[in-house]
C-alpha cells in the first residue's frame, strides 16, 4: 500500500514517520522543503501537564474554556491524556527541550491555568520539525519537492490520488494512492501582510477538499496573534508574556493581563491602536542573559525586522492573523467523509481547539493526531486503478488557459489590496455589513479572474503561475470564510461581531461549508449531546 501525504510540516512528518512503522510505502509531497513548514514558527511550546501543579483534568477544562463551547469533549480528553506520552515520545527521537534540574523545562502560556508548555528556547517548533524530518530520512520516507498541490482526484465515491503542478517545469502530474493524508497547513496568509503566517499558507489542502465534495467547518474561526511585530507582521511568541512580557503603551501604562486568552488580548491591543495609540511588548527588566539565554529568537528578530534591541527597549506590536481553527472537517480518526481522505494539523478540524485555540496546543495536536491520521490511513489497502484520470487531463488543460489569459488586470495589485480590506473589515473585529461588502469584492475579483493572468511565459519555476494558483484558491477560502462569518450572528472565541457582541447558545454548533455542483452552500451541524 502506498499512503500520500501533502505537506511536509510537523503533522505530516509525524504521520509519515507512524505510517512507516506500520508497513506502508509513504511518500511526502512538499510545496517548499521540509524544514520551511510553518510548524517553526510554532515557538512557545507544546502542552502536556506533567507537573505536580497541574494535571491532565486541568488541561482538559482549559481547552474546553478557550473553545468557547465549540470543542469536542470526548477529542478533548483523548488528545490531552495522550499529551504527556506525546512529549515522551518527541524525547525519544532527539528534540531537544530544554531542561531544569534533569525535567523538560515548561512555561505558562497565554489562557493555561499552569505552567505546562515543554519548550526548547524559543525555538520548539523548529526543533520538533527538524528532529521529525531527521527520523523520516532514517525510516525511509520519500520526499517529493517543489510540487504544488492542484486537486484530489476522486472515481467511485473515494479518493485515490493528486494532481500536482512540478514548480520546476510547470507540468501536471499524477500521483496515485491507497490513501491520501492532507498536512497542508492553515489558510491565515489570506490576510497577506497582516498575518504571522510564512509565504503560501493559503490553504490549498482546504480548497482542493472542498473541490472534491469533502466538507469544511468553522472557517470563520482565525485566531489573531496580539502580538506580532508592527512593521512586518512577524511572530513574537507567547513566551516572552509567559516568562513575564508587559503590554504597554507608549506611555508605559499596562492596560490588559498579558496572560488572557488571545481573543481578548488582541481585540483589546487593537482598540488602543485604532485610539491612535502605540503599543509595546516590553522585556527589558527581564535582563539580558534571561533573554539571550530563553528568548534568543525573539531578540534576533526584533533586532532584524523592527531595528530595536528587546533587551534595551520596548518592542512596537499589533495583532495579526495566526491561526486558523476551521478547516476540512474530520472526525476523531481525522477521516473526512470521502473514503481514502484523511486531514491532520491546521488543515483539519478534528474540534479539538472549538472556537479559540489555547496556546500550546497546536504543535500537540500534530503529534497527536498525527499518529492518528496514520493508522486511519494505513487501514485502507485498495490500490487505485493505474491509468490517467479525468482530473488530470482537466488540470492539464487548466494550466495550459492559464498562460493564454489576458493580463488585462494585474491579480498582485487586487491581491494585496484584498488582504488591507479582509484585516479591516473581517479581522479582530467584524460586523454585517462591512462583511458582506468585503463578499461583494471576493465575487468581483473571481468574476474577473478571467482577465487576470500572468506575465512570465517560462514553464521554468514561473513563480508567477504559483502566486496565481495561490490567488485563486484565496478567493476561493475567503468566500467559505465570509459566508461563515456571516451567518454566525453572535461573538465566541476568535469571531467577535461588534453588532451581536454576545455569545448566543443558538448558535452552540458548528458551520459546515461545501459545494454542490460548484455552488457553495452553508448550515450548522448541532453538536451532539455525548461530544458536549
Amino acid at each position: 500500500m502506498q499512503i500520500v501525504i501533502i505537506g511536509s510540516g510537523g503533522a505530516g512528518l509525524v504521520a509519515a514517520l507512524e505510517a512507516r512503522s506500520l508497513g506502508a510505502e509513504v511518500v511526502v509531497v512538499t510545496k517548499n522543503y521540509p524544514t520551511q513548514a510553518q510548524t517553526s514558527m510554532a515557538q512557545g511550546g507544546i502542552n502536556a501537564a506533567m507537573s505536580e501543579n497541574d494535571s491532565i483534568e486541568n488541561h482538559i477544562e482549559d481547552t474546553l474554556r478557550s473553545a468557547a463551547g465549540l470543542g469536542e469533549r470526548r477529542v478533548i480528553e483523548f488528545v490531552c491524556n495522550e499529551a504527556p506520552k506525546a512529549i515522551k515520545w518527541l524525547d525519544s527521537i532527539g528534540v531537544p527541550f530544554s531542561r531544569k534540574e534533569d525535567k523538560i523545562a515548561q512555561r505558562r502560556l497565554g489562557g493555561a491555568s499552569a505552567p505546562r508548555a515543554c519548550y526548547a528556547q524559543d525555538y520548539t517548533g523548529l526543533k520538533i520539525l527538524h528532529s521529525l524530518y531527521d527520523n523520516c530520512i532514517k525510516a525511509g520516507v520519500k520526499f517529493l519537492h517543489e510540487k504544488f498541490l492542484l486537486n484530489i482526484i476522486t472515481e467511485d465515491e473515494r479518493a485515490c490520488g493528486v494532481t500536482l503542478l512540478d514548480i520546476r517545469t510547470a507540468k501536471v502530474e499524477q500521483l496515485l494512492a491507497s490513501s491520501i493524508i492532507l498536512a497542508t497547513g492553515g489558510y491565515a496568509k489570506i490576510y497577506g501582510e497582516f498575518s504571522t503566517n510564512g509565504n503560501g499558507s493559503f490553504g490549498e489542502g482546504v480548497g482542493a477538499a472542498m473541490r472534491a465534495g469533502a466538507k469544511l467547518s468553522d472557517l470563520e474561526f482565525v485566531q489573531f496573534h496580539p502580538t506580532a511585530l508592527a512593521k512586518s507582521s512577524i511572530l513574537i511568541s507567547e513566551a516572552a508574556r509567559g516568562a513575564g512580557g508587559k503590554i504597554i503603551n507608549q506611555n508605559g501604562e499596562r492596560f490588559v493581563d498579558e496572560l488572557t486568552t488571545r481573543d481578548k488580548l488582541s481585540r483589546t491591543i487593537y482598540e488602543q491602536i485604532e485610539k491612535g495609540n502605540q503599543v509595546f511588548l516590553d522585556i527589558t527588566h527581564l535582563g539580558e542573559d534571561f533573554i539571550q539565554k530563553e528568548l534568543p529568537q525573539e531578540r534576533k528578530l526584533s533586532l532584524i525586522y523592527e531595528g530595536i534591541d528587546p533587551a534595551k527597549e520596548p518592542v512596537p506590536i499589533k495583532p495579526a492573523a495566526h491561526y486558523t481553527m476551521g478547516g476540512i472537517d474530520t472526525d476523531i480518526n481525522c477521516a473526512t467523509n470521502i473514503k481514502g481522505l484523511f486531514a491532520v494539523g491546521e488543515c483539519a478540524n478534528v474540534k479539538l481547539h472549538g472556537a479559540n485555540r489555547l496556546g500550546g496546543n497546536s504543535l500537540l495536536e500534530l503529534v497527536v493526531m498525527g499518529r492518528v491520521a496514520a493508522r486511519s490511513a494505513v487501514q485502507i489497502k485498495d490500490k487505485p486503478q493505474e491509468k490517467k484520470y479525468e482530473r488530470t487531463t482537466i488540470d492539464e488543460q487548466f494550466i495550459k488557459a492559464v498562460f493564454g489569459l489576458p493580463n488585462k488586470i494585474d491579480f498582485i495589485e487586487r491581491r494585496d489590496f484584498l488582504h488591507k480590506v479582509l484585516y479591516r473589515n473581517a479581522g479582530v473585529f467584524r460586523e454585517e455589513l462591512s462583511l458582506k461588502g468585503v463578499l461583494s469584492l471576493v465575487r468581483q475579483h473571481q468574476k474577473e479572474l478571467a482577465f487576470m493572468g500572468i506575465k512570465d511565459k517560462s514553464p521554468l519555476y514561473n513563480k508567477e503561475l504559483v502566486q496565481f494558483l495561490e490567488y485563486g484558491n484565496m478567493l476561493e477560502i475567503t468566500e467559505a470564510v465570509l459566508v461563515g462569518a456571516i451567518q454566525r450572528n453572535e461573538s465566541r472565541g476568535a469571531h467577535f461581531r461588534t453588532d451581536y457582541p454576545k455569545q448566543n447558545s443558538a448558535f452552540d454548533a458548528h458551520t459546515l461549508i461545501w459545494k454542490e455542483d460548484g455552488v457553495l452552500c452553508a448550515d450548522f451541524q448541532k453538536i451532539p449531546e455525548e461530544f458536549e
